[in-house]
């Protein structure tokens, strides 16, 4: 484990040299208008990405898996804390929420604390928050500790991606990407079918204990395995101020929103379903707790297998090509998906799920692709952009869970239609982003060719 830490150390402060040696150069040639943080930065590629994907992608993993547990239990959880339908919602939105608003200082912390610390710290507190969770007497103290829960469940999600961009660069960070997202399709397809297996023979707070359990053996995994990858040389120091102005520029960035869009409208596109999964699998496929397979795992395998083709596609296809291929099978998803919706009399297994599937496995296309080129656009501040990233992806998710959710949730039809338009608008992001990224580069060449 030493050897491992001072080598991925040693790579860093290489990779940092080369950094400062490229961007003195770059500076002199790059246009006025051109922000300094955009400037490429070197990162050398480490070869352990076989030891750093598991553990990054079981740190993703615990986030979601948390949202998703809990489903089969909602009818046991409204019985027993007198909780209505709406107050149940809230579980989510309340715990979407609260991911939100930390998320934003997730990246930031770990870009002035390290990587390590700030993901040992907030491992322990979704395991305190889980317990808490597990011995809630009413739904007010539930909703708190969900609300704890996710406080601290984006470390592990936001600063992995950061630790991905530290130590990869190009087809390698696509790869591991890639790679992570793959394992961490796992927990969405397991968790629903763990929480109908716990209902069906325990009392519904041993899926907090279970959580509660996961989040401990983490703790314990990360402290043995974990490097640090963002050495003290490379820190940034917290400060209000600065914080504001990261994101003032982060946010001021004509690039930034559009494809944080893209990839956050394409996601929830399918979280459209998630979030409607108990209406979706209860009430409308009428099936029971322990079928919730039948969404999640189309669903997840989908993901699963468009982030496998991401990973060999990348080295292959250039960023632009693999986003349109992602689009054209999305877009044809949810074509199909409104189509069957309008044929069938009522939703039934295996059709209605099918180009659920198949619509994830073009959000797998695409999100590591669209993700590497957010984060390449500021790369030391990489740990922010992934903080402001996550925020308006969980922004939009709360409102999908708690307002859209129920409004499309009482018919297969408003729901594919929900999806479809959230497809149409992520394309339309990716459409203008890549006007402004065509404007850029004939800038930049302009710039080169006056010099």
């Amino acid at each position: 484990m030493r050897r491992f830490k001072e080598e991925c150390h040693l790579l860093q402060l290489q990779g940092y040299a080369s950094a400062k040696r490229g961007a003195r150069a770059n500076r002199a040639a790059a246009p006025p208008s051109q922000n300094p943080a955009s400037l490429p930065m070197t990162i050398v590629v480490s070869p352990r990405r076989r030891r750093l994907a598991p553990l990054l992608a079981a740190l993703a993993m615990f986030g979601p898996f948390s949202i998703d547990t809990i489903f089969p239990a909602f009818p046991e959880i409204a019985r027993e804390l007198e909780a209505s339908p709406f107050a149940m919602q809230q579980t989510i939105s309340v715990y979407m929420i609260a991911y939100a608003l930390m998320s934003l200082l997730h990246g930031p912390l770990s870009d002035a604390l390290g990587r390590r610390r700030v993901i040992l710290a907030g491992v322990a507190v979704f395991a305190l928050a889980s317990i808490g969770c597990a011995l809630a007497g009413s739904i007010g103290s539930l909703l708190a500790f969900r609300a704890l829960q996710g406080i601290s469940a984006g470390a592990g999600l936001i600063v992995g991606r950061a630790i991905i961009r530290d130590c990869f660069e190009g087809a390698d960070a696509q790869r591991l990407m890639a790679t992570v997202s793959m394992i961490f399709g796992i927990a969405p397809a397991i968790a629903p079918i763990v929480g109908g297996w716990v209902v069906a023979v325990a009392h519904w707070p041993m899926i907090f204990w279970l959580l509660a359990a996961f989040a401990a053996a983490l703790w314990l995994a990360c402290l043995a395995w974990l490097p640090e990858t963002h050495p003290v040389e490379q820190r940034v120091p917290l400060s209000m101020d600065e914080l504001g102005s990261t994101y003032r520029r982060i946010s001021l960035d004509r690039a930034f929103l559009p494809l944080a869009l893209a990839g956050t409208l394409n996601f929830n596109a399918l979280f459209v379903y998630i979030a409607s999964a108990p209406a979706f699998v209860l009430n409308l496929l009428k099936l029971d707790a322990q079928h919730f397979a039948w969404l999640f795992i189309p669903a997840i395998s989908g993901m699963m297998l468009g982030a496998f083709m991401s990973g060999r596609l990348a080295g292959r296809l250039s960023a632009a090509a693999t986003v349109r291929l992602g689009y054209i099978i999305m877009l044809c998803a949810a074509a199909l998906n409104v189509t069957v919706a309008l044929i069938l009399p009522e939703p039934r297994v295996p059709w209605s799920v099918l180009p659920i599937g198949l619509h994830a496995i073009g959000i797998g296309i695409n999100f590591p692709t669209l993700t590497l080129l957010l984060l390449d656009r500021f790369p030391h501040h990489r740990g922010a952009v992934s903080s402001v990233q996550a925020f308006v992806s969980l922004v939009i998710s709360a409102l999908v869970a708690g307002a859209i959710s129920p409004l499309l949730s009482h018919s297969a039809l408003t729901l594919a239609l929900g999806v479809a338009v959230a497809t149409v608008l992520g394309f339309v992001s990716w459409r203008v982003y890549r006007r402004i990224e065509k404007r850029e580069a004939f800038a930049a060449a302009e710039a080169r060719a006056s010099a």
